[in-house]
């Protein structure tokens, strides 16, 4: 999956061109796709292909599984390696499937990525080491012996809200230089710090909240990796397309009519996973329930995220 070309950016003196990229990104429309489970709470790779597939036919060019929505800290090692196996045998070359390997320990995440790789993935998904709380100096080695541990392009996951501590611009700058780390996934809400990353680096930069989807885009990201594309795939979508073909007033617009449905899912005090799921199974479409401690939302909350979802899309 390569980026859309976009006109090059206005040299200035004080900052030089970007090098040219060493990889390719991993398409534009990504989805944080959830993983479904059975009624008894084991993996239900059925439901995974058939959730894949449907989410790739709807316009999302590529996948990521095992993030924050995929509920990844409750799911085995093994688990993550036979989703990854499962959803490229669904989705073939049509999409690139990029699987999240970040632990708190160096070596089980290196251990992680080798996995992704034999199990057929495109990329690998790592977040910054969460609870012990490294310096900067100590998470950049970190990134620099995943990335050491095998072939796949990484994209590094920057969520202080969760793990606690930031990359720091300066430090995704320097990582920038590791021939494999070629992305970031942006929940850092420092629209200046992407700014100084994309104007300094030529990491592919999504974004991971999807209220900063067409913001971070207009600016030179190179797309979104979306909670919400769960559900609504060709809306997600669609605001990136008409960005693309000129009308940027009709992209304006449609990131606008998506705000409600975004509010719903990310900003109801509960996690996009819980919220995706509920949706999803509203909608007759695999999901099954979160895994502790993790807990369903509740009928008016349902009702709730149904009536915003039909709002945008009927």
């Amino acid at each position: 999956m390569t980026k859309p070309s976009r006109p090059p950016a206005s040299p200035t003196a004080a900052l030089p061109d970007p090098a040219p990229a060493s990889a390719p990104a991993f398409g534009r429309a990504l989805c944080a796709m959830v993983t479904p489970f059975t009624g008894s709470g084991g993996l239900d790779l059925d439901g995974a292909q058939r959730l894949a597939d449907r989410l790739v036919s709807a316009g999302c060019d590529g996948l990521v599984l095992s993030g924050t929505t995929g509920e990844s800290p409750t799911t085995s090692d093994a688990e993550k390696a036979e989703l990854v196996r499962a959803v490229r045998e669904a989705v073939g070359e049509r999409a690139s499937i990029v699987t999240g390997v970040g632990t708190f320990d160096t070596r089980h995440t290196t251990q992680l990525t080798s996995d992704a790789e034999k199990a057929g993935a495109d990329g690998v998904l790592v977040v910054a080491p969460y609870y012990s709380l490294p310096p900067q100096d100590a998470l950049e080695a970190h990134f620099r012996e995943v990335a050491d541990a095998s072939g796949l392009p990484v994209m590094l996951y920057d969520i202080p809200g969760r793990t606690g501590v930031r990359i720091e611009p300066d430090t995704l700058i320097r990582l920038a230089e590791h021939p494999r780390i070629v992305a970031v996934k942006d929940c850092s809400a420092d629209f200046l710090g992407a700014q100084k990353v994309l104007a300094r680096t030529a990491l592919a930069y999504y974004a991971g909240c999807d209220e900063h989807n067409l913001a971070l885009y207009a600016v030179g990201a190179a797309g979104y990796v979306s909670t919400v594309a769960n559900v609504a795939p060709e809306r997600m979508r669609a605001v990136l397309d008409a960005f693309d073909a000129g009308d940027t007033a009709e992209a304006a617009r449609l990131q606008r009519g998506t705000a409600e449905l975004v509010e719903s899912m990310m900003a109801s005090g509960l996690p996009g996973a819980v919220t995706a799921k509920a949706l999803l199974g509203d909608l007759g479409l695999p999901a099954g329930p979160v895994r502790a401690p993790l807990r369903p939302a509740d009928r008016a909350t349902v009702a709730g995220l149904r009536a915003a979802h039909d709002r945008l899309t009927t």
